[in-house]
């Protein structure tokens, strides 16, 4: 006779096992193992029964070493992987990831900031140490087939608020926002203009967050029209800079959310026929390796991406491992890199 809960339905607990949801729901222990081992064979009703029972009993398989022959592995998985930017994630998860012996397998969604299943069967099949999210994240469903598995996840720069259970690395999008916006403030432009990333992401919201509360604590007011969303890409930049730009009250500085946007932000400006910075002052976001080497060299947030990812991949190995972290929230901070391209506003 099964345990029930007050309400009589079958009690959740880490007493469940692959036999006794087989016995429940009528399948065979094989065909549970399978659904667990992410196998492809298994037909997609039967597959969504055994994924429920799984989630209504809390089942979390123990963790028994490496379930594959070969070196150990972390899965690293963009929404989007077309820029700069991704690539000093990489350089940082794989320098980590080497460091303890371990490889890396790289994927993409697409542009989307949920896997589909397809993918979470493939990461099951292998079963890696663990798997490291970039500006995506999981449903609630999907995150529970990783933990009924015992694989662990870290998300870098969330999409969305994460669970509070979710371990999360980033940085202090509001600080860099608001040191940004005060620069230029300080420098003396009143007409500032803001470029962020997707208005959907968390990281893009706290940017312009702080700089709103730049110009809140100068006593200015914002002007909701030089509030621009674009899409962290050099494009958005450019076409946002067009529009900007060719106002007849057009801003006399522009802080683009990501160094890329700030690339599309200078052509635009000087297809236009205007100098940087006497005409214009720009300021990205970022801070990546090109920044140093355009003309004028790009003012900017130094986001520590290396840092960032470096950090992701020791708690998600410490996860593995099963240790307790200290934070499952991590915030690097945030510093502001003067060069060349701010300047007082011209007279």
């Amino acid at each position: 006779m099964s345990a029930t809960s007050p309400g009589g339905a079958p009690r959740s607990g880490p007493s469940a096992t692959i036999s006794s949801i087989a016995a429940e729901l009528g399948v065979s222990v094989p065909t549970v193992s399978k659904v667990l081992n992410g196998r492809t064979d298994v037909a997609p009703k039967t597959r969504a029964k055994v994924e429920a029972a799984l989630e209504r009993h809390q089942y979390k398989r123990r963790r028994r070493g490496p379930a594959v022959v070969g070196p150990p592995l972390i899965d690293l998985a963009f929404h989007e992987l077309d820029s700069a930017w991704s690539i000093e994630i990489i350089r940082g998860v794989e320098a980590s990831a080497a460091a303890e012996g371990v490889g890396v397998v790289l994927s993409e969604f697409g542009g989307r900031h949920r896997p589909e299943q397809d993918w979470l069967d493939a990461v099951l099949a292998r079963r890696p140490l663990g798997v490291i999210l970039v500006l995506s994240g999981l449903g609630k469903a999907q995150q529970h087939q990783f933990e009924s598995r015992s694989i662990p996840f870290v998300v870098v720069d969330t999409a969305g608020e994460p669970p509070e259970d979710v371990p999360t690395v980033g940085s202090n999008n509001w600080n860099g926002g608001l040191s940004a916006t005060r620069h230029l403030l300080r420098l003396g432009h009143r007409r500032v203009a803001v470029i962020s990333g997707p208005a959907d992401v968390v990281c893009s919201r706290a940017r312009v967050d702080g700089f709103r509360s730049a110009h809140a604590e100068a006593g200015l007011t914002v002007d909701p029209s030089l509030i621009r969303y674009g899409d962290f890409y050099v494009d958005g930049g450019y076409e946002h800079g067009k529009d900007l730009l060719s106002r007849p009250d057009r801003p006399t500085a522009i802080f683009a959310g990501s160094d890329m946007q700030a690339l599309g932000v200078l052509r635009a400006a000087r297809e236009l026929g205007l100098h940087v910075p006497r005409d214009l002052s720009v300021v990205g976001y970022d801070n990546l390796p090109l920044t140093e080497w355009i003309g004028p060299a790009l003012t900017t947030v130094n986001q520590p991406l290396h840092a960032m990812a470096s950090t992701a991949t020791r708690l998600l190995v410490e996860l593995s491992r099963g240790e307790e972290p200290e934070l499952l929230r991590v915030d690097l901070a945030t510093e502001l890199i003067v060069r060349e391209s701010t300047a007082p506003p011209a007279e």
